[in-house]
C-alpha cells in the first residue's frame, strides 16, 4: 500500500469523477461538421481543457466566442451516457472530514447538469471555467481552489485523468494522482502516481491510500 500525504484533495471532474464522453463526442462531431473542421483532430486535444481554449486552436479570435457558445449549446441539449466513474461516489462519501474541492474546465451549468445526472455531490468549493482567466495546463484553477480551502497547494493531492490537468497540478506544486480512465498510462507519466480508477483509492489518516 502507498499513501500520498495531504491535508486536502482537489478533484478534476470530467473523466475523473464523471464520464460524459459519449455526450461530448457526439456534440463535437455535430459542431465540427458545422465549422468544416476535423472532429477527430479537435477531440484529440480537447479533454481536460476549457472549450474556449480548444476552439481557439482552430478558429480566429473573432469567431471563438460564438463558436464556443454553439458547442456549449450542443452539449447542453444532451445528457445521454453521463455516469459516475468507478469508485467516485464511494470515495467522495468517505472523505472523513478531509477538505476537498472540484476544479473543472467545464462551466458552472455544465458542472451542475453532469454531476446531477451522475449523482456526484458538489463540495462547498468549486472552481469552474468562469473563475479563471487561463485554463489547464495553467495552474490558476488549482491555486484558487487551494486558496479557498485555506490550504497550501503543496499540501494538496490533485486527482486528474488528462495530461493538461496533470501539468496544471504539477505547476501548482501539488502531488498529482492520475487515474487511467480516459488516457493510456504512457500519457500520464507526469503524475506522481497512477491508478486504474478511484476504486483503488481510499482515505487514510493524513492522506490518500492507494491499492495496487
Amino acid at each position: 500500500m502507498v499513501t500520498l500525504p495531504c491535508t486536502a484533495v482537489l478533484f478534476d471532474v470530467d473523466g475523473t469523477l464523471v464520464d460524459s464522453t459519449p455526450l461530448v463526442e457526439a456534440a463535437a462531431r455535430v459542431w465540427a461538421a458545422e465549422y468544416g473542421l476535423d472532429a477527430d483532430e479537435f477531440l484529440s486535444g480537447a479533454h481536460g481543457r476549457r472549450t474556449s481554449d480548444r476552439v481557439a486552436d482552430f478558429l480566429p479570435a473573432d469567431r471563438v466566442a460564438a463558436a464556443t457558445a454553439r458547442l456549449d449549446a450542443l452539449e447542453a441539449e444532451r445528457t445521454d451516457g453521463i455516469t459516475a466513474l468507478p469508485g467516485a461516489l464511494a470515495l467522495l462519501t468517505a472523505m472523513n472530514g478531509m477538505p476537498w474541492a472540484m476544479v473543472t474546465s467545464m462551466d458552472k451549468e455544465q458542472l451542475r447538469v453532469r454531476t446531477g445526472v451522475a449523482g456526484v455531490p458538489l463540495p462547498p468549493v468549486v472552481v469552474t471555467a468562469e473563475d479563471v482567466s487561463r485554463g489547464k495546463p495553467d495552474p490558476s484553477g488549482y491555486l484558487l481552489a487551494a486558496g479557498r480551502l485555506g490550504v497550501d497547494p503543496s499540501a494538496c493531492v490533485v486527482v486528474e485523468d488528462a495530461p493538461a490537468g496533470i501539468a496544471a497540478g504539477r505547476a501548482a506544486s501539488a502531488t498529482v494522482l492520475a487515474v487511467g480512465t480516459s488516457h493510456d498510462r504512457a500519457e500520464l507519466t507526469g503524475a506522481h502516481a497512477i491508478v486504474p480508477d478511484l476504486t483503488h483509492v481510499a482515505t487514510a489518516p493524513g492522506g490518500l491510500r492507494l491499492a495496487p
